[in-house]
């Protein structure tokens, strides 16, 4: 609620003049959330129908496990190469050909037509017997049980590093358990869930902007568009880098550390989904920070000199919210999150950094070329005022009226002059002000002459 008051207040006072009744504030909030479900909803029913393959996606990571354990374990000098394929198919052909006779296992390879295989698969059983001895024990039964040489280097070598013979060494690692008869289809509703999420966040992004940024300013709106997209593309790097890189390694230092001390990994397939999709998907949401970041950086929330000289509290802020966020209490998790979330908060401080640099070049830019503007503008002013001073200067119509009287000679003087100057208009005399007749200037008798005698009379 505290948060919904927030983002209306928001959307209020981007708009004063246009105020919306909180009514309407609430059915611009229902009309988001009903596009996010159906949204949601629709991924998820795409989704659903490859839950086989998203089953296989997610399980990816622990056969990676298992592989990286066995080739851990396969000698490296032999005489014959040993790959993860080729020893998985020999474990199972000698456990097939286990309780033949000599007779009918010699058939049996026979038909196989694979003498590297069938090589191996005598490697596997001579080892097992080997393993079941003591160690003092082992090269002298080798030496005796066989005569051909390059077997007897081939279990020597494998003696070293001591693979796994079982038919399937993977056991419930690999298969995992499922306690409940509905566990597996809870965990192909949660797995189309989670993929739902990451196919339909764009839009679901879109949907969200939507209902905010009407209380953004047209600037801000700016910044918001690019971090949607650049969000978009650092949650996809996220999750593929937990994906593939952070939650193999994980998961084998877990299967490594609980060998190490004799407990049997038999990992819950509920178990192991639910650490898995969490894991991804925080992942995805911590590589959001340069593009939060960011953005406060465009809207002036933040700037280069604050986080440089914040650096230590940021970084212990980190490892909180690492601390939170990890599906698991372990270190080891911890610091797989936090690690790159301050190379992305460093990262951030660097683009801070080329930001307000790029801004100062701007700034100088403008002022550079306002001054260009300002002197340009005067240098116009001053060839404009000299352009006025070159001009010849008007004389009065008096002066020239003296000129024409000057032109009638000494003779006529005045006369010449005034003929000039009245050769366009009619003759008139210049001493008829003379005979204009005086003006009373003295105020009106607002009394007719009529009232004037009455009143003589009274």
């Amino acid at each position: 609620m505290y948060l919904l008051k927030k983002v209306i207040q928001l959307r209020e006072n981007s708009h004063p003049d246009h105020e919306k009744p909180f009514l309407e504030h609430l059915e611009d909030l229902r009309t988001m959330i009903t596009r996010v479900v159906v949204t949601l909803l629709i991924s998820m029913i795409i989704c659903f129908a490859f839950n086989k393959n998203l089953m296989e996606f997610f399980r990816r990571p622990v056969d990676q496990v298992l592989l990286t354990q066995l080739e851990a374990t396969l000698p490296t000098q032999a005489p014959r190469p040993v790959t993860t394929e080729n020893w998985s198919r020999a474990r199972k052909v000698e456990h097939a050909a286990l309780s033949l006779t000599p007779d009918q296992r010699a058939a049996f390879y026979q038909s196989l037509g694979d003498n590297d295989l069938e090589f191996l698969a005598s490697s596997i059983s001579l080892l097992r017997a080997a393993m079941a001895l003591p160690e003092e024990k082992r090269q002298a039964f080798v030496d005796s049980a066989t005569t051909n040489p390059e077997l007897k280097s081939q279990v020597k070598a494998l003696l070293k590093t001591k693979p796994n013979t079982d038919s399937d060494g993977q056991g419930n690692l690999r298969m995992m358990s499922a306690l409940r008869p509905t566990e597996g289809f809870m965990l192909s509703m949660k797995l189309s869930f989670v993929a739902g999420i990451v196919l339909s966040f764009p839009l679901l992004l879109l949907f969200i902007l939507q209902f905010v940024l009407p209380g953004l300013h047209s600037h801000e709106k700016q910044v918001m568009w690019p971090a949607m997209a650049v969000g978009f593309g650092l949650f996809l790097t996220g999750t593929a880098f937990a994906y593939y890189m952070v939650l193999p390694r994980a998961l084998l230092f877990f299967a490594e550390w609980s060998g190490g001390m004799g407990i049997s990994n038999d990992w819950r397939i509920g178990e192991y989904i639910s650490f898995a999709t969490q894991f991804t998907l925080l992942f995805g949401a911590s590589f959001e920070l340069p593009v939060v970041v960011m953005v406060f950086v465009k809207l002036g929330l933040l700037s280069y000199e604050t986080m440089s000289s914040t650096r230590s509290y940021a970084i212990v802020a980190i490892f909180v919210a690492a601390a939170v966020l990890t599906p698991t209490p372990d270190a080891m998790t911890l610091c797989l999150m936090a690690l790159p979330m301050i190379i992305l908060y460093e990262i951030c401080i660097w683009l801070a950094f080329l930001d307000r640099k790029k801004n100062r070049v701007r700034e100088e830019q403008e002022a550079r070329e306002s001054m260009e503007r300002q002197l340009a503008r005067e240098e116009q002013m001053r060839a404009a005022a000299a352009a006025q001073t070159s001009l010849p200067v008007l004389q009065d119509w008096n002066d020239g009226y003296s000129t024409k009287g000057d032109e009638g000679g000494d003779e006529g003087g005045d006369e010449g002059g005034d003929e000039g100057w009245h050769d366009e208009y009619p003759q008139q005399d210049h001493h008829a002000c003379d005979t204009l007749p005086e003006i009373d200037s003295s105020p009106a008798d607002p009394l007719s002459p009529d009232e004037k005698a009455s009143k003589t009379d009274d």
